[in-house]
């Protein structure tokens, strides 16, 4: 009964966890498109994010450095696939299709990962994760109303595409080394230094020495009030980046990549909720009955719990990974 309510409280404070990032991540765009009506390029604002967040953690990255060593490859992935190259795909495909088309096809990742974890890893999931995804991605296209953007661009989809295949590698490698024990990676280590190896690729992409710098030195117009640009960029950095990053990665571990990537969907509905009460944009009822599909969706897929393995061997003779919502509901 104990191992039970200790699982129980981990597996909401997971979930607290994934809320507060999908909140902090959700907050991104509010903040980001007064600057970029004020004459910042997407990709410099997203280069400017990046960047500031990997000098936030710089002295982390100096005090995990044996991470270099010991988890290179996990190090380049989550640098290059959870922050570079989501963020470079999916602005990349908005330049080409609406941005609300390019959000739902970015946000099939969850959908991704569950194919990941069934089929790569060979684990079983749940009918509930699966239900719960299916509601998610369903109540997400009445959030973005894909019905109003049907005039598609291939290569614009398949950047979309590309963005959520990176939102992929990011819960799957977040959860690396999870059941590692005290081996595992130190979560901290691996954000700062997947930021400083985003920032560095970022660099290449977004030429920052093309950047309107004085932008930063004026205001940005959130529903009729000016807001200085280094407060609105101080929020993107430290809590769209920083507390997001942080709080999305610790979540994984303590769920479970498809399960952590459901409750990431809420990202899109606390967008679209901020930009309504900050930049005056108001939701349709289609948009507020598909937030509440969304919420449904998260809650059912969160009956799940993380895989563990099991003693009895599968036909093919590998290791069996089960989920352990029975010991939670006994």
């Amino acid at each position: 009964m104990t191992d039970s309510r200790g699982g129980n409280r981990g597996k909401g404070v997971g979930l607290g966890l994934a809320l507060a990032s999908a909140v902090a991540f959700g907050g991104s765009g509010v903040a980001a498109k007064p600057l970029i009506e004020a004459g910042l390029d997407p990709l410099h604002v997203v280069w400017l994010r990046v960047t500031g967040a990997a000098l936030v953690m710089l002295p982390l990255a100096v005090r995990h450095r044996a991470l270099l060593r010991s988890r290179p490859a996990l190090l380049a992935g989550f640098g290059l696939l959870g922050v570079a190259g989501v963020q470079a795909f999916y602005f990349a495909s908005i330049s080409r299709i609406p941005v609300g088309v390019a959000l739902l096809v970015e946000y099939l990742a969850p959908a991704l990962v569950l194919g990941w974890v069934r089929f790569v890893q060979r684990r079983p999931v749940t009918r509930a994760a699966a239900l719960g995804v299916v509601l998610a991605v369903g109540g997400l296209a009445c959030v973005v109303e894909v019905w109003s953007g049907l005039s598609f661009d291939a290569v614009g989809l398949l950047l979309a595409l590309g963005a959520a295949c990176c939102q992929v590698g990011y819960f799957v490698l977040s959860d690396q080394g999870s059941d590692s024990g005290a081996d595992a990676p130190d979560p901290l280590g691996v954000i700062a230094y997947g930021l400083l190896v985003g920032s560095a690729v970022l660099t290449v992409v977004a030429r920052p020495w093309t950047m309107d710098w004085s932008v930063l030195g004026g205001t940005g117009d959130m529903n009729g009030t000016p807001v200085a640009a280094a407060l609105l960029l101080s929020w993107i950095v430290l809590i769209a980046t920083v507390v997001a990053y942080v709080t999305g990665v610790v979540s994984v571990r303590r769920l479970s990549p498809q399960v952590a990537g459901v409750v990431a969907c809420l990202e899109a509905v606390i967008a679209t909720v901020l930009a309504w009460v900050l930049l005056g944009e108001h939701l349709s009822a289609p948009q507020i009955i598909g937030g509440a599909v969304v919420l449904a969706g998260a809650f059912i897929a969160q009956s799940s719990a993380p895989a563990h393995p099991a003693p009895e061997p599968v036909a093919s003779g590998g290791p069996e990974r089960e989920l352990s919502a029975r010991s939670s509901a006994s």
